[in-house]
């Protein structure tokens, strides 16, 4: 009989059996290797047939593209749940690198559809995404064919994905591996002890200022001994992009990141007009944590400092009733999908050796399902770490039935139903804390988030665009993004981290977000995903149950729709205008005077 106080094993057993040498998911693979060679074929028969007879095949040739993608998402799925599983899978590693070289495989093919729209005029490309059953990804092609219109010719553009994969991706892999190798040396019980980079990183949340120090103090360390390298590896990545961009004629490196976000540049000003105005509110807050810790100066690794304390402690079951119960409130089917996910297994939960750190939920769209990593500790943050991913989970569980083109949807609303997820969770702990410390704890923790988004997010864009800006000009040294780094920490954090050592120059080396060759500009995102989160949440609690419909049809839109026409056909609000960011961080300082109120008896208590 299960124990019911450990935390599950995920079931990967009944999507592909066997593991890393399963015969099924090899077999699965090699489908799809032979999907791609009969693809190619098929696109140099069509080359150069633009006409009304060869409707039919192209539509073909589109929906079979679809189903070969979805083919290679679920494998890449998989094979990324293996790894994560048991960082020592080399077959995985072998997998995960075969199926990345399919991915690009089928972006090549689809420089050929590109190329197809845009040899057909405005209104006979309407025609043809009218019928040929392509009605359900019309929002999808219509996307696909201006990306490609601000393109370069389709033959340069598959060249540079044929170059990209060992070359601008290759500085990725090598970044990674570098972060990856990095160790230090760290007390632990009297005794010095090896650790990853990762493994140091709880080091922060201490409460002890003199651990925290010593972390951050050997984190700089160990990336002094990389920073040129680290220099030279994103230098070489915005180099890439800027050449990239420069012959697709796109005038800012803005460009790209705003398509992929579906977002307006109005939008994306307004949010951080009203993020910087709100800045500065956070210094009550700070200075509340700076009288809890005993310090006088407030520094980059005071930030996560633990405060208060929680004594409950969840099982995996607890927490997952806990979820259940308090998203089944608000909505029937967010509950019952949460209860499905628990007893199918579809949570990697066991605290064991071997498994890689972080958090994650995928999906599996072949089978219609979704896969959530973690390693649950028994702590309010490992329930609310679990409330997070299950909100992923339930927005592929929206969409599992729309066709995979039109089931794609940016990261600005990827974390639209995750952040929700833990604002009900954080708010049901909050309304049942009935001890203060517990309660301050909790506060603590949404005040951090908060905090995080406006301030720290902040700070990253701040430093991507000055950075892509200089490096228009030539190649930036490692000493002027140490620069560029700290002035845009002061202007984000707007004094709320103090003078002259409370920055991190090397944020930027040791950030992986900066390296990541799939999204530029992975930062402003997370802000935005989580304040358009807020603006919902707030409409829920005002609504209660009759809002849950809403919110699910909210879901189901966020793959086919432009981010401002979601908000403005599901919530009325103009993304554009600062009115619908300012209520949304309003909401966030919402919680700064209770917590000081909260801060002020905990500091009498001391």
């Amino acid at each position: 009989m299960a124990d019911k106080s450990r935390a599950p094993r995920w079931d990967l057993e009944s999507l592909f059996s066997g593991g890393s040498n399963s015969a099924e998911f090899k077999r699965f693979r090699q489908t799809i290797k032979s999907d791609i060679q009969n693809a190619e074929a098929e696109l140099a028969k069509l080359s150069g047939k633009y006409g009304q007879a060869d409707y039919k095949a192209w539509a073909g040739m589109i929906l079979s593209l679809q189903e070969l993608y979805k083919n290679i998402y679920h494998a890449s799925s998989f094979a990324g749940c293996l790894i994560s599983q048991d960082v020592d899978d080399t077959e995985a590693l072998s997998i995960n690198a075969e199926v990345d070289n399919y991915a690009a495989q089928w972006q090549s093919l689809m420089t050929g559809v590109e190329e197809f729209s845009l040899k057909l005029a405005d209104a006979e490309w309407e025609k043809f995404i009218a019928s040929n059953g392509l009605t359900e990804i019309r929002f999808f092609l219509v996307q696909m064919r201006d990306k490609a219109r601000d393109k370069m010719p389709p033959e340069f553009e598959r060249l540079v994905l044929d170059l990209a994969v060992d070359g601008y991706h290759g500085w990725n892999r090598l970044y990674d591996k570098m972060a990856g190798d990095l160790r230090v040396e760290f007390p632990v019980n009297g005794e010095s002890k090896r650790m990853s980079l990762g493994q140091l990183a709880p080091k922060f949340d201490s409460p002890d200022r003199a651990i925290r120090k010593l972390a951050f103090d050997k984190t700089q360390e160990a990336w002094e001994t990389r920073a040129q390298l680290a220099a030279l590896t994103l230098n070489s990545q915005a180099g890439f992009r800027l050449a990239l961009y420069k012959n697709r004629g796109w005038d800012s490196p803005l460009h790209e990141p705003l398509k992929n976000a579906r977002i307006k540049r109005e939008t994306l000003d307004a949010m951080w007009s009203i993020v910087a105005q709100a800045a500065p509110a956070f210094k009550k807050y700070i200075d509340a944590r700076k009288q809890l810790l005993g310090i006088d100066k407030y520094t980059w690794y005071d930030q996560t400092a633990s405060i208060g304390k929680l004594e409950k402690t969840y099982s995996f079951q607890e927490a997952g009733d806990f979820i259940v119960e308090h998203l089944g409130s608000f909505s029937k089917e967010m509950g019952e999908f949460s209860r499905l996910a628990l007893d199918k297994r579809w949570i990697e939960g066991e605290d064991r050796p071997g498994k890689a750190a972080g958090g994650f939920c995928t999906g599996m769209p072949v089978a219609k399902q979704t896969r959530i990593f973690m390693t649950y500790t028994g702590t309010f943050g490992g329930l609310s770490t679990l409330a997070h991913e299950l909100g992923h989970a339930y927005h592929s569980w929206v969409l599992k039935d729309r066709p995979i083109f039109a089931s794609r949807y940016p990261m600005t609303l990827a974390e639209t139903a995750s952040t929700f997820n833990e604002l009900r969770v954080k708010d049901a702990a909050l309304q049942l804390a009935d001890e203060p410390m517990g309660k301050l704890s909790l506060l603590d923790q949404k005040l951090q988030d908060g905090y995080t988004m406006i301030c720290n997010i902040h700070a990253r864009f701040l430093f991507d665009q000055a950075f892509y800006e200089e490096r228009k000009q030539g190649l930036v040294s490692r000493d002027r993004l140490d620069q560029l780094m700290v002035e845009a920490q002061r202007r984000a954090y707007a004094g709320t981290l103090d003078e002259p050592d409370g920055w991190h120059p090397l944020f930027w080396a040791s950030k992986l977000h900066f390296f990541f060759t799939g999204v530029p500009f992975y930062n402003f995102p997370y802000t935005f995903g989580f304040l358009f989160s807020l603006g919902i949440y707030d409409r829920a609690l005002k609504e209660g149950q009759s809002f849950a419909k809403s919110y699910r049809n909210l879901l189901a839109d966020t793959g086919s729709m432009m981010t401002e026409e979601v908000a403005s056909k599901h919530m009325g609000v103009d993304l554009t205008k600062e009115d619908y960011w300012r209520d949304a961080v309003n909401r966030v300082l919402l919680d700064i005077e209770p917590y000081i109120e909260l801060a002020k008896d905990a500091a009498m208590a001391i």
